[in-house]
C-alpha cells in the first residue's frame, strides 16, 4: 500500500484525553477516533491490527475444538428473564425498546442467546461435547469509559461456550480453552500468566484470568518465573489427550494480583531467585459454571439410558479490541509503537527519502515490487514529506522493519533496514535486503 494511497491521520502533538500510553499512541498513530464516550471508530490501520489478532484467536480456537457461529448483537429481554440475570445485571446493560414495545438489549454477554440456540438443536448426549464461539461486538454501559479502547463501551469480544454431558467432561472443555489461550497469547509475542479468579456475575466456582505483562498495566502481578520462561507458541498440545498434568503444572505455581496476594505463601512456595514481581494487563476470562444457565433455561439431552441430563456449561473471553491496546501497553517506546511481527498492520515500512529523484523512485518501485510478490504486506511512503517527519511517523506506528532508500544508497547500491524493536541498523545490497525481508 502506497501512503500517498492510504488514509493515516497521524497527530504530532499528544492528545490532551489520552491519559494512558496506548490510548496516546492509538490516536497519533491514526488508529482510532472517538465518536461519543466510550465508543470508537477503528480507522484503517488499526483495523488491520484488529483483523491480525482475531484471526490468531480463530485459528487457535478452531485448533483446539470448537466451532464458530456468529450471534446478533441484539437480544431479547425475555432470555436473560428466564435466566435470571436481567434484573440483577444494572445499569451496565443498556436496555432499549423495538417499535413493538418489546425489551430488548444491546448483548454485554451471550451465556442465554448460546443456551437458547442449544436447547432448540441439539437433543442427544450422542451431540456431546460442543463448544460454540463467534467474535462479535458486545456492549457496556460503563459509568466513566476512560482509557481508550482498554475500557471502552463498546468492544470485540471472541466468547465461546462449551457444553458437556457430566462434570468430567466440562473439566476437558475447560483445561482445553486454557491451554489454547496461553497459545494465542504467546502467538502474539505476549507472556500471559492464568491466575484463579472470582466468577463474578457469570457464576460458577471455577474461573481464571489471563495478564499479560505490562509496566503501564493496572494490576501489581506477583508470580512464579517459571510462567514466562515457557514458549506455548511452540508448544504441539494434542486437544484429544489428557491435558490435566499441563493445566497443573501451570496451576500449581504462584500467581497473584495485588487484591488476592498473600505475601506469606508467596515467599514460602517461590524461592527468592524465581520471585517475580511486575505490573500486568487482563486480556481473557474462562469460567466453568456448570449447569447455572442449563437448568435455568432448561437445556436438557437425553442420555444413554434415556433419561434427561442437563448439560454442563462453562464460557471463555478473549477480549480482540483490549489486546489492541494490551500489545501497545507491553511493547513501546519514547518513539511510539513496537508491533510483534504477527499483529503489525504491515510488515514492512518502505521509506522514500528523496520522493520525486528518478533514480530513488525506480529503486523503491522495485523493492516494493518484489517485496509483495513475496507475500510481505508493505507501506511504502512515497511521499514528499522531509526525511525526519518520514522517519518519526514510521516509528510512531511501530512496523517491525523499516527499509530506508535514498540517493546516495542508491548510488552505492545499498538500502538501509531499520529492525524497529532494536533499532539496530545495517546497510545491505538490495538483493540481499530483499531476501532478509522476504523472509
Amino acid at each position: 500500500m502506497k501512503l500517498s494511497q492510504f488514509f493515516l491521520p497521524v497527530l504530532k502533538e499528544d492528545p490532551s484525553e489520552a491519559q494512558i500510553v496506548s490510548h496516546r499512541l492509538m490516536l497519533r498513530a491514526g488508529m482510532i477516533r472517538q465518536t461519543s464516550a466510550g465508543i470508537y471508530a477503528w480507522l484503517p490501520l488499526g483495523l488491520r491490527v484488529l483483523r491480525k489478532i482475531e484471526q490468531i484467536v480463530r485459528e487457535e480456537q478452531n485448533r483446539a475444538g470448537a466451532i464458530e457461529l456468529l450471534m446478533p448483537t441484539i437480544q431479547s429481554a425475555d432470555l436473560w428473564r428466564e435466566s435470571g440475570r436481567y434484573e440483577d445485571y444494572g445499569k451496565e446493560m443498556l436496555r432499549i425498546t423495538d417499535r413493538h414495545e418489546r425489551d430488548m438489549l444491546f448483548g454485554p454477554t451471550n451465556e442465554e442467546m448460546i443456551t437458547d440456540i442449544f436447547r432448540n438443536t441439539v437433543r442427544s448426549y450422542r451431540d456431546l461435547p460442543r463448544n460454540l464461539y463467534h467474535i462479535q461486538w458486545k456492549f457496556r454501559d460503563e459509568i466513566r469509559p476512560r482509557f481508550g479502547v482498554m475500557r471502552g463501551r463498546e468492544f470485540l469480544m471472541k466468547d465461546a461456550y462449551s457444553f458437556d454431558i457430566d462434570a468430567a467432561g466440562a473439566r476437558r472443555s475447560y483445561n482445553a480453552m486454557f491451554l489454547a489461550y496461553l497459545r494465542t497469547y504467546a502467538r502474539m509475542g505476549l507472556k500471559a500468566i492464568p491466575m484463579a479468579a472470582d466468577t463474578g456475575p457469570i457464576g460458577g466456582d471455577l474461573s481464571h484470568e489471563f495478564i499479560i505483562l505490562a509496566d503501564t498495566g493496572e494490576s501489581e502481578v506477583f508470580c512464579h518465573a517459571d510462567y514466562l520462561a515457557r514458549d506455548w507458541a511452540a508448544e504441539n498440545i494434542d486437544y484429544a489427550s489428557d491435558l490435566q498434568p499441563l493445566v497443573d503444572s501451570m496451576t500449581s505455581l504462584y500467581a497473584a494480583t495485588d487484591e488476592k496476594h498473600d505475601p506469606v505463601r508467596y515467599e514460602n512456595e517461590v524461592p527468592e531467585d524465581k520471585r517475580c514481581t511486575a505490573r500486568g494487563i487482563e486480556v481473557g476470562h474462562i469460567f466453568y459454571f456448570g449447569t447455572k444457565y442449563s437448568e435455568a433455561m432448561n437445556a436438557r439431552v437425553t442420555g444413554p439410558d434415556g433419561a434427561q441430563i442437563t448439560v454442563e456449561m462453562g464460557s471463555y473471553g478473549i477480549g480482540v479490541s483490549r489486546l489492541v491496546a494490551g500489545i501497545i501497553e507491553a511493547s513501546h517506546d519514547a518513539n511510539g509503537i513496537i508491533w510483534p511481527a504477527a499483529v503489525a498492520p504491515f510488515d514492512i515500512g518502505l521509506i522514500n527519502l528523496k520522493a520525486g529523484d528518478a533514480a530513488v523512485d525506480a529503486a523503491c518501485s522495485d523493492l516494493y515490487g518484489k517485496l509483495r510478490n513475496a507475500g510481505k504486506d508493505v507501506l511504502y511512503d512515497d511521499s514528499d514529506e522531509r526525511a525526519g517527519a518520514k522517519f518519526a511517523t514510521m516509528d510512531l506506528i511501530g512496523l517491525p522493519w523499516q527499509a530506508i532508500v535514498g540517493p546516495k544508497g542508491v548510488k552505492n547500491g545499498v538500502v538501509e533496514l531499520k529492525n524497529r524493536a532494536t533499532g539496530a541498523r545495517q546497510e545491505l545490497g538490495l538483493d540481499a535486503a530483499l531476501n532478509m525481508l522476504a523472509v
